[in-house]
């Protein structure tokens, strides 16, 4: 009792510290404090206490509810039954004694409340359900009847509540609970709608039933007094916001799958639609306040949304839907008309997806079905492309916007883009060029010479952007006049910017239609003419001189000295170019794809010039000696690296770049010496030595051996995850070579054998993620591409003992590398028939299998987050397919560790039974929610997490030796 008071006391000061100490170091301690208190036993108790005492302020108050919702939702395992029913009985006389608030503290109390229906069976609540003893008490106690309303809404919320550390098998049987129990609680809602002022109360409570998609007939709905309330509502004169919800509830009621969808709900739709039109006047009405215009447009939007297969049959009902949502788009304020760009969207692809006509039989009918329809919704979306592209203009204050303004703006022309992309895909890129064409003229029309006016120009020029992929190649009317008209632009930044977008999006166009060579040096001249403005404007131009090298290249190789020029003078930071370090990535790689088409002998040459620029400020760094070399900070050395990575990767000439890495292999190699300690310097060499090995292939000669000494050699001192993931390149393309086994061999062993000798515990591997899980990706590389050296060799059963003490890192793409490297393992025989490997690899597998099996158990219950349960999952049946009887075993005996206070003997049941038939050989999928299942009941709160990694123990298992 003593203790009782005292932890009492206690909470009270901590709180009063919390919110009111001057001091932030006291109110950190007393909020840690409290945070562990909430997770004690004696915070049952204390919290029920200090909610009954009438001297609790509201701060305590509002705690002491949150605590007790919190310890309901999760830690109700830790009572005894007896004190269960008292917990019962308590909230009750709580939900009574705040029925008049404070309002937190009754939601706190309701939610909890509904939290122990959850985890209490219907038999417990006087033998009829939540719902019937809910009914009940409202009969007896009248005056408690707000409060057991705020219980009524949240109750079918919890449902869906996934807090709440019920099991799969009693939440399943609560839903069950509360659909049968539907009539009884629309019947009580019903009775309250005599109580004037609970109208808006019973509202939000049906919108909340509806959320659970019960089947309730939608005759019963249409002619139900709660319906009837809802739809009056609309029509008051201040909206009622519950009634915008029931209604919005009963659009995506009638149309969901679960209900019986639109054709059995039809008498449903047919009383709510009209009365939904009826409201369209709203939408321009200026006397009406903007939240309720919000609101009338949410349901036009959701009734677009929920019945869009029903409107895409084209009827005249339909279309007046349409044009209702045509004035909907039309609202000045963005947030009103951008809540219809989801139904433009699904009603575009109804109408151009070829399964969308299926029904109609023939292809001859579907056609015609389909040209019928696109007929009839042409009109809307000519009128829409016309009503959404002003929306993406510039304001006038531009300049002035926050970053957050700006986002937000540029997320809005985003937005708009879309719904311009979903017109064009149903009128035809080039109509809807046709229309933004319009729009350019009178843009360009605005500039003349005044230069601030160029807002309107660049609007149009970012929507005939936006649909570039819908537009014909050999579209012959429109594009060369809007290419005509881009050099007389005036060189506004922004304007600037988005003209060079423009140009590389129509590349493919430029590339198709421009048998007029002027064409394309005048848009060349225009994105040189971008680098030199500003920093957004440079960006935009190499962007779009990469997309116009790439499908231009043909005609682009008369131009090299030009394009060489522009790419010289970027990259060597020369003349007036405001082209970035990382922009001029752009350029290389532009370059580089025009050289592809030249001649071996040219493309050599043109490599060579090239890499001039790149290879000579590297080689006046080491010129000045090492200790220089290991002082440059590693962004001096990598703008350059980076720039031979593109080239190595770009220039498909795999002599020309196998002759370009040996030249340079001296000055790779300086860097590869002095640098090895450099992380990033370290990734940037091996990068470009990748695209080097990727592109030359077999012509590396000489220079393959003498990278991979280098890089065992260094690997040694320095374990750069980077040296591992080079190595996969060349395992990938080396490794069924016969003349390379051998020092593939020993390039393998000498990696593995150093990293399995770094990560002797889950510390190390914590530690280390990155080696981890290059190492892990080598190794399955190994397996699918030199399984006859890897399988074999005595660093085979090292590995897989370094993979187990690996597997419950927390790293995510660490864990994954390594669970499939196993699942690559257990699947060997999928990839490989030979005989002696697969016995090989048992050998190794079955001695470690219970071990395996445990640890896997262990990730999936509770050791890794429950974010990588499909990967676990996927080992863990691989495995006992491969192994079938023995891995049930292994299986069996793991689950068998659990305690039944953790998982009861169906849970286990069915996941050994999901385990069986994958054994049998069922499809993974199938077998997903009993593992899922299992997955859930371990971690429904900490303490039993705790039991179940307790009885696995699987950090034991993270330390075993390596062998």
């Amino acid at each position: 009792m003593e203790r009782g008071l005292e932890l009492q006391n206690t909470v009270k000061e901590a709180l009063n510290a919390l919110y009111h100490h001057p001091d932030d170091a006291f109110r950190m301690q007393a909020d840690r404090w409290l945070q562990d208190f909430q997770r004690t036993i004696d915070a049952w108790q204390v919290a029920d206490n200090l909610l009954h005492d009438a001297t609790s302020n509201l701060e305590t108050l509002i705690f002491c509810s949150q605590t007790l919702r919190s310890k309901v939702q999760r830690d109700i395992e830790e009572l005894p039954s007896e004190a269960v029913r008292a917990l019962q009985d308590s909230l009750n006389i709580l939900l009574k004694k705040f029925h008049k608030g404070p309002p937190k503290v009754r939601t706190q109390i309701s939610i909890a409340v509904a939290a122990l229906a959850v985890h209490v069976p219907a038999e417990d609540w006087r033998g009829g359900g939540i719902v019937s003893w809910l009914r009940d008490e409202m009969n007896s106690h009248p005056e408690y009847v707000p409060g057991f309303l705020e219980l009524l809404t949240v109750l079918p919320e919890e449902v869906f509540n996934y807090k709440i550390a019920a099991r799969p098998e009693r939440r399943r049987q609560f839903e069950k609970e509360l659909t049968a129990q539907m009539e009884v609680a629309l019947n009580i809602l019903t009775a309250c709608l005599q109580i004037n002022e609970l109208k808006e109360q019973v509202l939000e409570a049906f919108a909340s039933w509806l959320r659970l998609k019960h089947k309730i007939p939608g005759p019963v709905l249409a002619s139900h007094p709660l319906m009837h309330t809802a739809l009056s509502s609309l029509h008051s004169e201040i909206l009622s916001e519950a009634s915008v919800n029931v209604i919005s509830e009963l659009i995506h009621y009638s149309a969901a799958g679960s209900s019986g969808g639109a054709a059995v709900n039809m008498p449903l739709i047919q009383v709510i639609v009209p009365q939904i039109m009826s409201l369209k006047a709203q939408l321009s009405d200026s006397s009406k306040d903007e939240e309720d215009v919000k609101a009338i447009a949410r349901l036009f939007a959701d009734m677009g949304d929920s019945y869009v297969e029903l409107i895409a049959n084209g009827s005249e009902e339909s279309m007046l839907i349409v044009r209702a949502l045509l004035d909907v788009a039309s609202h000045p304020e963005y947030d009103i008309a951008s809540m219809t760009f989801n139904f433009w969207h699904s009603l575009q692809v109804i109408l151009t997806k070829r399964d969308s006509y299926i029904s109609f039989g023939n292809e001859t009918s579907a056609e015609a079905e389909r040209n019928r329809r696109l007929q009839v919704f042409c009109p809307a979306y000519e009128s829409l492309v016309s009503l959404v592209s002003f929306r993406v203009q510039y304001p006038q204050d531009y300049q002035d916007l926050s970053l957050e303004d700006l986002k937000e703006f540029k997320h809005s022309r985003y937005a708009v883009a879309d719904v311009l992309i979903d017109a064009a895909s149903v009128l035809g890129g080039d109509a809807t060029l046709k229309i933004l064409y319009m729009k350019l003229v009178e843009g360009v029309a605005c500039c003349g010479n005044e230069h601030s006016n160029w807002r309107l120009a660049e609007a149009a020029l970012f929507c005939i952007r936006a649909i570039s992929n819908y537009v014909s190649v050999m579209e012959a009317e429109v594009m060369p006049q809007v290419m005509v008209l881009l050099p007389r632009l005036p060189q506004q930044p922004q304007l600037l910017q988005t003209v060079c977008l423009t140009i590389g999006a129509y590349s493919k166009w430029l590339d198709a239609a421009s048998s007029d060579p002027s064409i394309l040096a005048s848009v060349l001249g225009i994105l040189t003419s971008g680098m030199g403005t500003s920093e957004d404007s440079a960006a935009a131009a190499a962007l779009a001189f990469k997309h116009i090298c790439d499908d231009c290249r043909k005609k682009l190789c008369g131009y090299l000295d030009g394009l060489y020029n522009v790419y010289r003078t970027a990259v060597n930071g020369e003349g007036s170019l405001k082209v970035s370090a990382e922009d001029s990535l752009h350029l290389v790689e532009a370059l580089s794809m025009v050289i592809t088409e030249l001649p071996h002998d040219d493309a050599k040459k043109a490599l060579e010039m090239l890499c001039l620029p790149v290879v000579t400020p590297l080689q006046d760094i080491i010129n000045q000696g090492p200790e220089i070399l290991q002082k440059k900070h590693a962004r001096d050395l990598t703008v350059h690296i980076d720039r031979f990575a593109y080239i190595f990767r770009y220039v498909n000439h795999p002599e020309a770049v196998a002759d370009a890495i040996q030249r340079l292999w001296p000055i790779f190699k300086t860097i590869f010496d002095v640098r090895a300690w450099d992380m990033r310097t370290m990734e940037s060499v091996c990068r470009a030595c990748k695209y080097a090995v990727r592109t030359s292939k077999r012509f590396m000669g000489i220079t393959i051996g003498a990278m991979l000494e280098e890089i065992q050699a260094l690997y040694q001192q320095h374990q750069q995850p980077c040296f591992l993931y080079l190595s996969s390149e060349v395992i990938k393309i080396f490794g069924s070579d016969p003349s390379c086994a051998s020092y593939l061999l020993n390039l393998i062993e000498a990696l593995f054998n150093r990293t399995v000798c770094l990560l002797t515990s889950i510390e190390e591997f914590t530690s280390r993620p990155d080696v981890a899980d290059d190492c892990f990706l080598l190794a399955s590389r190994c397996i699918r591409y030199c399984p006859q050296l890897f399988i074999p060799s005595s660093i085979f059963p090292s590995l897989v003992d370094c993979a187990m003490i690996g597997i419950t890192v927390q790293h995510r793409e660490a864990s994954n590398s390594i669970l499939t490297f196993l699942s690559d393992i257990f699947d060997l025989s999928k990839s490989i028939k030979r005989e002696e490997f697969i016995s090989m690899r048992d050998s190794v597998i079955i001695p470690r299998g219970a071990r395996i099996t445990k640890i896997l158990i262990a990730s999936l219950t509770g050791a890794l987050p429950s974010s990588r349960l499909e990967t676990v999952t996927y080992a863990l049946l691989s495995l006992t397919r491969t192994y079938r009887v023995q891995a049930l075993e292994w299986a069996k005996e793991s689950v068998s560790m659990i305690p039944l206070t953790a998982v009861a003997e169906i849970e286990r049941s069915r996941f050994l039974q999901a385990m069986s038939d994958a054994a049998s050989g069922a499809d993974v999928n199938a077998l997903m929610v009993p593992v899922e299942e299992l997955s859930d009941v371990c971690r429904r709160n900490r303490t039993v997490q705790e039991i179940v990694q307790g009885a696995l123990n699987p950090r034991e298992l993270n330390t075993v030796t390596v062998s």
